[in-house]
């Protein structure tokens, strides 16, 4: 076999290959670049779009949504012109984008819901920005509605992070949309106590508490009969500002005022008597009868044992 190459044709494919190398290499040089500016030009320009946003009449859970699709729209872009330095054609990458489009969906399909969550919450509105929630168990003050997640600050001041379809699939409590709360504190009172006398307590300290609304009007009734005692109701209602602040401060002086009046708080008592040994029955002779063996056939749990 002869392997004798004409050094022409030596020098022509080393020639091809040093170009395709440079430009290949100036391609992945341009692409990396591109890449590069592309994501901080997205993180830049979805802050700028969150700065527009809070000079506008936006509503403040939309905006953190906005600016991530736009912040997400600039990505892809940037990656289309990615592969458009290595000759991919516009066709081409609209197909593969389809293409890994289905096959992301399938493979993502929780976050995908996620996603579809987040914009109905968002367009719905269920609650916004600064609102207290609650979507059985998970409660707390909305800081953000993202596209994947939602943010709440819980009681204790610690940030929970909860997925879109968690919220958007449960039922969902908003506690701060209304303006106004009902209140209502029940309190039981022994028997014998002048529940008439401890209504008119009630009332009084209803009247004298200036963050109740007028209408409607405070009560304080009879609600139930209990084996404790008589249970009473007090029922207002505040401002949803105010109400913790108004419900704890009755539960500070209900008890005071009941006292006061004559009625004293029911407190469940449980007596346990126990027989004793010298009340025991004796026979005739004065001896103790003796007590007569249980038989084990007729106890249900020695059987079961």
């Amino acid at each position: 076999m002869n392997w004798n190459i004409a050094p022409d044709k030596i020098e022509t494919a080393w020639n091809y290959l040093a170009q395709l190398a440079v430009q290949q290499g100036m391609n992945c040089i341009a692409a990396v670049l591109i890449l590069i500016a592309g994501w901080w030009l997205s993180a830049r320009a979805a802050a700028a779009v969150q700065r527009a946003l809070g000079r506008t009449h936006v509503d403040e859970t939309m905006r953190p949504l906005l600016a991530n699709a736009f912040q997400w729209m600039i990505r892809v872009l940037t990656i289309v012109l990615v592969l458009s330095q290595f000759g991919v054609q516009t066709a081409s990458i609209i197909a593969m984008l389809g293409a890994a489009g289905l096959a992301i969906g399938l493979a993502l399909q929780g976050t995908l819901q996620n996603i579809a969550a987040g914009i109905m919450l968002v367009l719905l509105r269920p609650f916004r920005v600064g609102q207290y929630i609650d979507a059985q168990g998970v409660a707390g003050t909305v800081r953000e509605t993202g596209l994947f997640m939602t943010e709440l600050t819980t009681a204790d001041g610690v940030c929970l992070r909860v997925p879109n379809g968690k919220l958007w699939g449960s039922a969902i409590t908003n506690y701060s949309e209304n303006p106004t709360r009902r209140m209502d504190i029940e309190t039981t009172v022994a028997f014998g106590s002048d529940m008439h006398k401890g209504l008119d307590a009630l009332r009084k300290m209803l009247s004298e508490e200036p963050r109740l609304l007028p209408e409607p009007k405070p009560e304080a009734m009879v609600v139930n009969y209990t084996q404790q005692g008589i249970t009473l109701n007090l029922r207002c209602w505040t401002a949803s500002g105010d109400y913790w602040a108004v419900r704890y401060a009755f539960y500070e002086r209900i008890k005071h005022v009941l006292e006061d009046a004559g009625c004293k708080i029911a407190v469940p008592i449980q007596e346990v008597r126990m027989p004793d040994p010298d009340m025991a029955p004796r026979s005739a002779s004065g001896s103790t009868p003796p007590t007569a063996t249980p038989d084990p056939r007729a106890n249900p749990l020695r059987r079961a044992g």
